[in-house]
């Protein structure tokens, strides 16, 4: 690894860990219990591709027992050492992975992720979602944590009701954007957005 990437590597975690990382969890368990709904996550600097909300999931929700998947679109020598340094989590396959971080396109299928077992459904990978932004809602969400209706823009619908008909198993979603992310269990149903 060159000196640049070695430093790089050490540079941007949370700046006061125990503060930092209790409100990117709140953050993180508030955007899974509230479907939908957009929350800031910060606190992480990331190296360069990679927005602050992953990075500050991937350093809150990730230790040496959790395997990450990185997809091609974000795998980088930089993210590799920088993710090893900060949580020690180990780089894995897609079909290990305990978290996976990517564009959506990068991260397909989905049929390769861990689902769960129906004796053990958190056995399951959660997706870290990379998105230009969040744009025009086109799905309507319905479900725990979801009083009516809650409405957000997907990558595409289909996959994710085929996700929400694998319930209880299924794998569940981060989507992130800048410095906001949301997530989408896999217990919410999806429509299209009328």
């Amino acid at each position: 690894m060159g000196a640049h990437l070695q430093n790089a590597a050490y540079a941007g975690g949370f700046s006061n860990p125990p503060v930092a990382s209790a409100q990117a969890f709140r953050a993180a368990m508030n955007a899974m219990a509230r479907p939908g709904r957009i929350e800031e996550i910060t606190g992480a600097e990331p190296p360069t591709g990679i927005s602050v909300a992953a990075g500050s999931l991937l350093l809150t929700l990730c230790d040496p027992e959790t395997g990450v998947y990185l997809a091609p679109d974000a795998d980088s020598e930089a993210l590799r050492g920088w993710l090893a340094f900060h949580t020690g989590a180990p780089v894995v396959a897609a079909e290990e992975a305990d978290f996976a971080l990517g564009g959506w396109d990068a991260l397909m299928p989905l049929s390769r992720f861990r689902t769960g077992t129906p004796e053990y459904p958190d056995r399951s990978a959660t997706l870290i979602v990379e998105m230009p932004e969040f744009g025009t809602p086109n799905a309507a969400l319905s479900g725990p944590g979801i009083r009516d209706t809650a409405r957000m823009q997907l990558p595409e619908l289909a996959a994710f009701q085929n996700n929400a008909d694998l319930y209880p198993l299924g794998v569940d979603f981060f989507f992130t954007a800048g410095t906001q992310a949301a997530a989408l269990p896999r217990s919410t149903q999806i429509t299209a957005e009328a």
